[in-house]
């Protein structure tokens, strides 16, 4: 179906009973079988920023305004949080997305509470903060202009080159040190792109992201994430020779994993995109991941082990001498952050 990975669900991982294919196609929601259009559903949470327990993550604050993403990435570790809601891990993950609208006044009552430790919130801890709803919906504007206010530093990653649209608010919050901006970028093959990732930006607006953030002083850096063996592992040389040549400071990368119901769904869009690649391809990712293609290692599960992966670190090792020397990590300012607004500040002076 047209810009989405795949076309329907794998079986529910907490649902005994579940709607046919057929059943689906006649509630009225979508055009044909040929365009499923999205359906947006708002939902009210009681809380917007995510304490991170996860001992091998480099965060402890996350913020996540939608749950689902029509990004439709067939590799996405958020597909079976769908599943938490009722929904498939498959189409609906692509297809029905929860809104917050709510988002920006949760985040602004939490801010002023105020927060003990002072860390940065990541934008996309899950699903990406600027799908394409955003820009419509405009909620990731609204929490960076609640953060930029309460001066809370921020480290957004996104696929999407509509981080652009919000240039204003990010130089400001840049000239204190309240903001990164990483852009995740898997490959150069835009026509693997259209298939692994159907409605992300295109790979050279992505590469066009990092040129103009970096022009106005905006600490930006990428995300080669995740890297899949013997598809999109050929381009890592090229990525990252492309992102430094555009101004990234810095890179990351992971090796993808297939855990619970992403499994079923990447290997439904193996087959229907590269069938002859399957076995191969799912034979390399085993080999990463201790012989299985899900991993929860702590330490080990992004990174992945054995001879496959070690020649990915190994390589990455290299192009980080060639291109990344001189450059580093981006440091966060955590001092300005008080609990309460700068106008606050500024109406408490007057009286």
């Amino acid at each position: 179906m047209k810009g989405r990975s795949v076309d329907s669900n794998p079986k529910h991982r907490f649902l005994k009973e579940e709607l046919s294919q057929e059943v689906l196609w006649a509630v009225d929601e979508f055009d044909s079988k040929e365009n499923i259009n999205t359906k947006v559903i708002e939902v009210f949470p009681k809380t917007i920023i995510n304490e991170v327990k996860s001992s091998d993550l480099p965060f402890i604050y996350s913020l996540n305004p939608y749950q689902g993403c029509e990004h439709g990435c067939a590799y996405c570790y958020a597909r079976p949080t769908h599943e938490y809601w009722g929904y498939g891990a498959g189409i609906d993950f692509e297809s029905v997305i929860l809104v917050k609208k709510n988002a920006p006044a949760l985040l602004e009552a939490e801010l002023r509470k105020p927060l003990k430790v002072v860390s940065p919130i990541v934008f996309s801890g899950n699903t990406d903060c600027y799908q394409p709803l955003e820009r419509k919906l405009q909620i990731t504007r609204q929490l960076l202009q609640v953060c930029k206010e309460f001066r809370f530093p921020v480290s957004i990653i996104t696929k999407n080159a509509l981080v652009l649209r919000d240039l204003d608010i990010l130089k400001e919050m840049a000239e204190q040190n309240l903001v990164s901006v990483t852009i995740s970028i898997t490959s150069v093959d835009e026509d693997l792109r259209k298939v692994l990732e159907p409605r992300t930006s295109t790979y050279s607006n992505r590469f066009k992201a990092l040129q103009v953030l970096s022009k106005h002083n905006i600490p930006c850096g990428i995300m080669v994430a995740p890297i899949i063996p013997g598809l999109n592992d050929k381009d890592i040389p090229e990525v990252m020779k492309q992102a430094s040549e555009n101004g990234a400071k810095w890179m990351g990368y992971t090796i993808v994993r297939l855990n619970d119901s992403v499994e079923p769904v990447f290997i439904q869009w193996l087959e229907k995109h590269f069938p002859n690649k399957k076995e191969r391809v799912l034979e390399l990712i085993r080999s990463c991941h201790n012989g299985q293609l899900h991993d929860t290692r702590a330490y080990s599960r992004f990174a992945g082990d054995g001879k496959v992966a070690e020649s990915i670190h190994q390589l990455i090792k290299i192009l980080r001498k060639k291109y990344f020397t001189d450059k580093s990590e981006f440091l966060h300012n955590c001092n300005l952050y008080t609990g309460k607004k700068v106008g606050d500040w500024m109406q408490g002076s007057l009286f």
